[in-house]
């Protein structure tokens, strides 16, 4: 074979490469991907079903952003599967993807409560500052991939109010034999101080208060709260925030399905759910201003902060009940003491930074 044929062949075959790979790349860009979301949460529920930054929002976006090739259909809780069994639903494969909380899965992984939120730790800018940049959302994928699960942010309602009371908090004893709705670390520290624990969907809230099936509940904050009537079901409304300074909503992923999607599907679901994450937040925090007003002007809401000898003793069980559930469970000390460490660098700016700023 002659030089000049050679190289011909060889042009030939580098060039047909060449033009091959843009046909391979049409090919991945034209498969479409079909896939379910189910949700811890009831129809309708603005930020955690509808609404700016919500798990339908963040499915239309997903949609728009992929030019249709990765379709995401919503279900809100009981449409597919019931309130609390996402989890179990995406771990097995049985839908692609759910949206809820991760402190809703304590009993299954004790430590994924301090992806949602932690009594007395973070707020929303210290939580997003340690999931992105501080190695929170590795520390989860780590903790889910035996379950055949990714996780990340989706959401986040900011700080949230303490609850509803039928009758008022004047002093540590109050809490003792008291029934609540209480989801994630907060509840096991209320149990210290002798209350009786409820663990109950957003949909069973307001019967059960109205019914004294309960004597006290938590949801979210003002606007979501009057939604669902809570204010008819008990008047006193405390404030503080110390069970959830931020409420981080979680987008649960088939670990398989997630493998399954190309690159450029990988970035646009995590910049959708980063998205959303900022827009929620915003949206809550521009709503709630005029719900609280309205609850106190002219729904008889009682709304004023915990007593501060109350809260010094929450802080004091907080302390403590986090410790020990540290020294139960391996993964939960991990978790903990990375919360913990990034925590203090944290406070650290932020006393300097936002805490100067609010002592104006």
């Amino acid at each position: 074979m002659t030089l000049n044929r050679r190289k011909f062949l060889t042009g030939a075959a580098v060039s047909g490469a060449i033009l091959g790979a843009p046909a391979i790349a049409s090919a991945q860009s034209k498969t479409t991907f079909n896939w379910k979301m189910t949700n811890a949460y009831g129809p309708g529920s603005p930020f955690y079903v509808q609404g700016p930054g919500s798990p339908m929002d963040f499915c239309k976006k997903v949609e728009e952003m992929s030019g249709g090739r990765l379709k995401i259909q919503h279900f809100a809780a009981g449409e597919l599967i019931p309130a609390l069994e996402g989890f179990d639903a995406v771990s097995k494969g049985m839908v692609e993807m759910n949206a809820a909380n991760a402190y809703f899965w304590a009993g299954k992984i004790p430590a994924a409560q301090y992806f949602t939120t932690v009594p007395f730790g973070m707020n929303t800018q210290g939580m997003n500052a340690w999931m992105y940049h501080g190695g929170g959302i590795e520390l989860w994928n780590e903790l889910y991939a035996a379950h055949g699960l990714v996780a990340m942010p989706m959401g986040n309602t900011g700080t949230q109010m303490t609850g509803w009371f039928r009758k008022p908090i004047e002093k540590v004893s109050d809490f003792d034999g008291l029934k609540m709705r209480i989801p994630g670390l907060a509840g096991k520290v209320y149990a210290q101080l002798g209350v009786a624990v409820r663990l109950l969907p957003g949909g069973e809230i307001f019967p059960a208060l109205e019914r004294g099936v309960i004597d006290a509940a938590e949801f979210v904050g003002p606007y979501q709260d009057r939604r669902m009537g809570l204010h008819k079901a008990a008047k006193n409304y405390y404030t503080t925030g110390w069970h959830e300074p931020t409420n981080v909503t979680e987008l649960m992923i088939n670990k398989k399905a997630w493998e399954s999607l190309p690159k450029d599907l990988q970035a646009i679901v995590k910049a959708a759910a980063s998205a959303c994450n900022v827009e929620s937040h915003a949206w809550c925090e521009a709503v709630n201003a005029d719900a609280l007003t309205d609850l106190v002007t002219n729904q008889g809401v009682i709304a004023r902060p915990l007593p501060n000898d109350v809260i010094l003793k929450l802080k004091e069980v907080t302390a403590d009940t986090l410790e020990s559930l540290a020294k139960a469970d391996a993964d939960t000390r991990k978790v903990h003491d990375a919360f913990m460490a990034f925590r203090k660098k944290h406070e650290s700016w932020a006393a300097v930074s936002e805490k100067a700023f609010l002592s104006l």
